[in-house]
């Protein structure tokens, strides 16, 4: 495939491009990584010229790319151009796609209800040879609708198929998400250990102490299932549980992804009810530093733009099961949650216990093994074992065993924009894996709008609803 010499970005005065994609791309020019050729044209409703632009984009690099060298900034600010458009007009969309014939790449930064009208007007307009398109998460707001947005994708780009379609989450370009793979894959000591005869359960968590951010528009219409697992947390799953896969090429990825989301048990919307929580703050305080911004925030229903009367969750528990042979009998717990007392970003693996154990247990039984797998920011690798006090006589005592990683040096987005320039798509998302995404996650979602799960209420600042997993079980124990 031809390297792309444009950039368009829709959606461009929008928030994810001024607060993820232009520091982004600043960060990747200042580290040498953006190519000189490119050129880097935004396109939105917003009635602005090309200095209009520069300084809407400046501002927001002043804000999220502040550290970023000044001349970086000026330097990357002057290969900015801006074209007013109407995604719903061919002539508008031609104009700032068909640059001649060189190949674009047109990255979606748009609410995702106007995906499918972008998509028919580009469909109208047609793509020059090699170019490709970018679409952020969430693809689709249900089964139907992603299948229709897979098809209206292949219609689009055509012979290039699949390669040419890149289905983006920043999550999968974050170092730390990596390191799932290096994890278990580079480690002789663990890679045996991977499976059901070891692994009781397996937690995948997103917790979060932000409330919610002004971002009602979009998430009172998604809620935490739809806006995260549906996405971030099934795509983790995947790296977790997926076999070993012979390289790190696309076919390859995709391949062993998709198996992992087969293998998923899809249950009837009755089972969905008893394998789910769904929850939603009311006001409360929210952490202090660093953890939080220590703010007084109100109900979630009482934030600007949320209609009530979607009873749209901010907090999700599912239970899955694999019908696979390395995990028959492990459970898997995805949560994700806003506004609670901690933050936690990470994947949990809670082992079994040992078969017999010849200590006085007087004191009661040792703490469970856990490997934990830290997704955000600073997290570490933490390993908890047991071991033996001083005595006489001698008492187990949980043991822990902590690796920090080097601090990221670029954010996710850069990770992301640079496969998406260089046209590397071995972490996008295929169609079949969008698909089977929703499928897995459409009881819940019907059992929830059938009002076969209550909606609960808890404190922005606190754990979380009262009724969840973690407080229905004393075993496996919840995570420190």
């Amino acid at each position: 495939m031809r390297a792309a010499r444009r950039l368009v970005i829709l959606g461009a005065t929008g928030d994810l491009t001024g607060r993820f994609l232009l520091p982004a791309l600043a960060r990747l020019m200042e580290a040498g990584q953006l190519p000189d050729h490119l050129q880097i044209v935004g396109g939105a409703r917003s009635d602005l010229n090309d200095s209009g632009f520069r300084q809407l984009a400046s501002e927001h690099l002043q804000e999220h790319a502040g550290d970023v060298a000044v001349e970086v900034r000026e330097a990357f600010l002057e290969r900015l151009r801006y074209q007013a458009i109407d995604l719903a007009d061919v002539d508008d969309v031609a104009t700032i796609v068909n640059g001649g014939d060189s190949p674009v790449t047109i990255y979606f930064a748009l609410p995702p209800s106007v995906f499918a009208t972008a998509l028919r007007t580009l469909d109208e307009v047609g793509l020059p040879p090699s170019s490709r398109i970018v679409i952020e998460k969430p693809f689709g707001e249900d089964l139907e609708s992603a299948r229709a947005l897979n098809e209206l994708t292949s219609r689009i780009t055509g012979a290039a198929g699949e390669h040419a379609i890149f289905r983006v989450d920043h999550v999968l370009g974050m170092p730390t998400v990596h390191n799932l793979l290096g994890a278990r894959l580079a480690n002789r000591v663990l890679e045996p250990l991977w499976n059901s005869t070891h692994v009781e359960q397996v937690d995948i968590l997103w917790d979060e102490t932000l409330a919610l951010e002004g971002r009602a528009g979009y998430y009172d219409s998604s809620g935490a299932l739809r806006d995260v697992i549906q996405n971030h947390l099934l795509q983790i799953l995947c790296l977790v549980a997926m076999e070993p896969p012979t390289d790190l090429s696309t076919d390859e990825l995709r391949a062993r992804k998709t198996e992992v989301l087969r293998s998923v048990r899809i249950l009837t919307p009755e089972e969905a009810a008893g394998q789910s929580v769904r929850a939603r703050y009311t006001s409360g305080t929210l952490a202090p530093p660093p953890d939080g911004t220590g703010a007084q925030v109100p109900a979630y229903v009482d934030e600007p733009g949320v209609d009530a009367a979607r009873g749209t969750e901010t907090f999700a528990e599912l239970i899955l099961e694999l019908e696979h042979p390395r995990w028959s009998g492990t459970r898997f717990v995805l949560r994700a949650g806003k506004a609670l007392s901690r933050r936690r970003k990470g994947v949990i693996l809670r082992f079994r216990p040992v078969p017999s154990l010849p200590f006085d247990l007087d004191a009661g039984p040792p703490p469970q093994n856990e490997l934990r797998i830290g997704l955000d920011g600073p997290e570490s690798f933490t390993l908890d074992l047991t071991g033996c006090s001083p005595g006489p006589p001698a008492q187990l005592t949980a043991l822990e065993m902590e690796a920090s990683l080097p601090a990221n040096e670029l954010p996710a987005y850069s990770y992301v924009l640079h496969q998406v320039i260089e046209g590397d798509d071995s972490l996008s998302i295929s169609a079949e894996e969008a698909e089977l995404s929703w499928q897995i996650v459409t009881p819940y979602l019907t059992a929830w709008e059938r009002q076969m799960v209550p909606l609960q209420d808890y404190a922005a600042g606190s754990s979380g609803p009262a009724d969840r997993f973690e407080t229905r079980e004393q075993d496996p124990p919840t995570a420190p």
